[in-house]
């Protein structure tokens, strides 16, 4: 394959130049590109490589665990391994056409077990090493169950807003964004008798779809608009105006998203040898990012909703 061949494979690798970030399209996305050239070679699916990642994650949380440089240090090296891996599952399946619902969901997950294992071994270390946390062990659990909830929303919103703008840059076929009522449609035609996995793996989507749906009723009222008059032939002028006003807030998605997240992360653990230090980051300065992320894209969809009321059908 030739330079010319290889870089134009890498661009159809990426999503858009609109939701990627610096350090993914400087990092991450050419290692993860190498890596999905690998697998290819290999004839390893994008699944495989995600449950790859669900490993190192964890690995990392354990090693995060010992207060010590060098398992810390090891930690870091793992939590990069396992997103250059996040990132190559999606490159392959955009090289290949290996897309599926069930690749998308297991994807998402994915991140969720790093994280879960990494808060995990936050609590048990500051339960041994630290005087106040050793005197109230519940403070630090309850500080995880609670980040971890709103780090679960920021995530969920931040992809949703993502693939939302997607709509707009590639249409459906370059978003995943989902309706509710349609993977409902297609929860009810499946058998809990000969469907019992992709049905509870359904299940649990559409729930996490109505959530995110739940927090966007602008959003909402704008789809159904678009799709009563437009269908899915959206006029290329109001997608790029859409896409325009969309645009500043994809950096929000980003820093809601992993970058951010592992650099608040690492820092806490390798400098400031404080691991609690990250629950505060998420639940105050990502939390503030993610409720200014939603009340600005509601009012940039309430003024498109105005603009088509406006107009004559």
């Amino acid at each position: 394959m030739s330079n010319k061949d290889k870089n134009e494979e890498y661009q159809s690798s990426l999503k858009s130049m609109d939701t990627e970030e610096w350090w993914d399209l400087h990092f991450y996305r050419p290692i993860g590109y190498w890596w999905a050239r690998m697998a290819r070679k290999a004839g390893i699916r994008p699944n495989a490589i995600t449950i790859a990642s669900i490993f190192l994650g964890i690995g990392s949380g354990v090693c995060f665990y010992f207060d010590n440089i060098w398992w810390n240090l090891l930690g870091v090296l793992l939590l990069v391994w396992a997103d250059s891996y996040d990132s190559a599952d999606g490159q392959l399946a955009r090289m290949t056409g290996q897309y599926s619902r069930i690749g998308r969901i297991l994807d998402g997950v994915s991140g969720d077990l790093w994280f879960a294992a990494i808060y995990i071994a936050i609590c048990l270390r500051e339960n041994v090493t630290s005087e106040f946390f050793m005197a109230h062990h519940w403070v630090i659990w309850v500080m995880a169950v609670v980040t971890g909830i709103c780090h679960g929303v920021q995530a969920a919103m931040a992809d949703y807003y993502r693939q939302f703008h997607l709509f707009f840059v590639k249409g459906p076929e370059g978003s995943e964004l989902e309706n509710a009522d349609s993977l409902m449609q297609k929860y009810r035609t499946m058998s809990w008798r000969h469907q019992p996995w992709a049905k509870l793996v359904l299940l649990f989507y559409i729930n996490y779809t109505v959530g995110q749906e739940s927090r966007t009723p602008r959003m909402q009222k704008l789809r159904r608009l678009l799709h009563a008059r437009y269908g899915n032939n959206i006029p290329v002028e109001f997608r790029e105006r859409f896409r325009k006003a969309s645009l500043p807030l994809m950096k929000y998605t980003n820093i809601l998203s992993f970058n951010t997240r592992s650099l608040a992360l690492f820092v806490s653990i390798l400098i400031f040898r404080m691991p609690w230090l990250y629950f505060a980051f998420e639940l105050t300065v990502l939390n503030i990012l993610m409720v200014y992320m939603v009340v600005r894209h509601e009012h940039i969809c309430n003024a498109f909703i105005k603009e088509l009321e406006n107009q004559k059908p």
